[in-house]
């Protein structure tokens, strides 16, 4: 896929009061370190179309942005360690499930994961969650530059061995880094493709 145009549309923090164009939409989220900023300029070819920050956690609204109109991608705030109130992250994470649970346009959550580090709880429970509301996600590794290429297969293949132990299948998954431009193609590749997909499926129903 090729990104020939990107733009922000709006945040908020409150899902009936986003977009409403009937379009693919595909959120992004993760803990508050991992990188996912980076990533989604890294993907859409721009150096500042989503915020970074050396703050963990900047993200606290939903942030819609349409690629080459004709699909959304989300940028959710991130979810632990993020330093914020106690108050603010409560709040946040309701209209994050509300989001996941309300919003009829999304197609898919990528969720982020930190390739250096082994199996974290608290992404293991995310995705429990989006199994259990039955909201199809795939995993997008990141920081793969910070690692050799035998490390990056162990560890991907520890995550998968960990996750395998719950889930009877695994999830499509990529390896990416967003300073090396690793794993853009394959995502937006896979977005492509899923894009074509629901669009046949469109035409069939008609």
């Amino acid at each position: 896929m090729d990104i020939k145009s990107a733009a922000f549309v709006i945040s908020n923090s409150d899902v009936a009061k986003c977009p409403q164009r009937p379009l693919p939409e595909y959120a992004f989220i993760g803990r508050s370190n991992v990188g996912k900023s980076s990533l989604i300029n890294m993907l859409t070819n721009r150096k500042h179309l989503a915020k970074t920050s050396g703050r963990p956690g900047k993200t606290q609204l939903i942030n819609h942005f349409i690629i080459n109109d004709n699909w959304f991608l989300v940028d959710l705030p991130g979810y632990g360690y993020a330093r914020v109130s106690k108050a603010s992250k409560k709040k946040f994470q309701k209209f994050i499930t509300n989001y996941f649970e309300q919003r009829q346009q999304l197609v898919m959550a990528f969720v982020l994961i930190d390739i250096r580090h082994k199996p974290q709880p608290i992404d293991l429970e995310f995705m429990t969650y989006l199994g259990l509301k039955e909201i199809p996600f795939g995993i997008i590794f990141t920081k793969a530059d910070k690692l050799k290429p035998k490390a990056i297969e162990r560890n991907v293949e520890a995550y998968c061995q960990e996750l395998l132990k719950t889930w009877e299948a695994l999830p499509p998954y990529f390896i990416t880094s967003s300073t090396k431009r690793v794993g853009q193609e394959e995502v937006l590749d896979f977005i492509e493709a899923t894009n074509q997909e629901i669009e046949q499926l469109r035409k069939q129903e008609s």
